[in-house]
């Protein structure tokens, strides 16, 4: 029996402009395929994120929040968490008409994470849109993340990371570690040294943990909070244009040092990428706001 064709897009999460925010390819599985068949694939798309959506047995239901599967993968392994490419299967999902709902729920190795379709901050109300009103709006997806707070980096290895950013020690204003990403979250004095970095990856491959985020508080007349970029090469991501999930430890952290907590962040990597965020400290949880831009669709034909 012939196999199925795999539909698949390329969405650039973050941007409203096609080649700028994260790329992410999103493949949506009418069969199940092995594990193998995954990664080989996106080591294929060799993107910083492929991700799989499957149908949940409720999903082709009339329910108010579908659900798929949703799994993450690198060019070499599977990550447990990613925000671009949840934004952009959203996107895939609401812009090609597949869910009738203004949210979707993902069930990932993260739990279930949700993407609502937002207007001007607000939820758009779809049984009061006529002939396909609220489709035509611009629109906004809002991702409903965990907090994954810092703590104290209590290591020798300071100038190991410092040499590794290409950066002098006293350019650095602090080091915290995630407490759940693996990540090392590197404050320096300025936005322009974070924007000016060129790192050795070879040697970020010898610090800890699985990646390192860098980033610095916007200057006073800007219209964004804070920046960063973030170095993934131990999962074959030498930079992430847009992290998503590396906002989960962003925000807190500058939530307390900013004492606010509502936030405009600049991805500050070539790409560049925006994100909108509310932090809500009584669940402990991280609204992600941007957008998406559709710019390759087609099928896979293995």
């Amino acid at each position: 029996m012939d196999r199925k064709h795999v539909k698949y897009c390329v969405v650039d999460a973050f941007t409203d402009s096609p080649f700028k925010g994260n790329p992410a390819a999103v493949c949506l599985l009418e069969e199940d395929k092995d594990d193998e068949w995954l990664q080989s694939l996106a080591a294929e798309f060799n993107v910083s994120m492929t991700c799989y959506l499957t149908r949940t047995a409720d999903s082709s239901t009339d329910t108010s929040n579908p659900r798929f599967r949703l799994r993450w993968f690198t060019p070499i392994t599977e990550v447990d968490i990613c925000g671009h490419a949840t934004l952009a299967s959203a996107h895939f999902l609401f812009s090609g008409g597949l869910v009738h709902s203004s949210t979707i729920e993902f069930e990932t190795l993260s739990g279930i994470l949700t993407a609502k379709k937002v207007q001007d901050g607000k939820a758009i109300n779809f049984s009061q849109a006529q002939n396909g009103e609220a489709k035509k709006l611009s629109f906004l997806i809002e991702l409903d993340f965990p907090i994954f707070p810092t703590t104290e980096f209590i290591s020798s290895e300071v100038s190991t990371i410092a040499r590794a950013l290409n950066v002098a020690s006293n350019s650095i204003v602090e080091i915290k570690k995630t407490t759940k990403l693996g990540t090392i979250l590197v404050v320096l004095t300025s936005w322009k040294s974070v924007i000016e970095l060129e790192p050795n990856f070879d040697e970020i491959m010898k610090c800890p943990g699985r990646g390192i985020i860098v980033s610095a508080e916007a200057p006073q007349d800007s219209e964004f909070d804070f920046c960063s970029r973030f170095f993934f090469p131990k999962y074959g991501i030498k930079e992430d244009p847009v992290c998503g999930s590396a906002h989960c430890s962003l925000t807190p952290y500058w939530s307390q040092k900013l004492k606010k907590f509502d936030f405009l962040a600049y991805a500050a990597s070539s790409r560049s990428g925006v994100l909108n965020i509310h932090l809500n400290t009584d669940s402990q949880r991280v609204l992600l706001r941007g957008k998406a831009v559709v710019i390759m669709e087609g099928r896979i034909l293995v």
